[in-house]
């Protein structure tokens, strides 16, 4: 088993098109098993690929990723994380809760492991 630090450069008909960082070689990683990771990924960021015998076998992202918010309800002035959460969408379709005084532009810190907000991006 190989694992190598690779970018993702964009999505194909049939895949999501990677790049590694070391030598260039682009290799295409089928939607089948990649999809539900990729809504995470945004283009130009880097992820590790585990290859066996030449051939990528898995994804492994990195814990936290930063994505933009795309669609939330308005702020609410003076709202605390304590307060309920409302449903927010990220920039890769991505839809989580996020705290109140959460709004559109802002990006955000997600855990990758679990999709949960974890803070604001600084």
């Amino acid at each position: 088993m190989d694992k190598r630090e690779m970018q993702y450069i964009y999505q194909d008909g049939d895949g999501y098109v990677f790049m590694d960082t070391e030598n260039f070689d682009q290799i295409t990683i089928g939607k089948e098993w990649a999809e539900e990771l990729m809504i995470y990924m945004k283009e130009g960021k880097n992820a590790q690929v585990v290859f066996y015998e030449g051939k990528p076998i898995s994804l492994e992202l990195p814990a936290t990723v930063e994505l933009k918010v795309t669609n939330t309800e308005p702020s609410v002035k003076g709202a605390t994380a304590a307060a309920q959460y409302k449903p927010a969408t990220l920039e890769t379709g991505l839809k989580i809760t996020v705290p109140p005084f959460v709004g559109i532009g802002e990006m955000v810190a997600i855990d990758t492991r679990t999709g949960e907000y974890l803070s604001r991006a600084k």
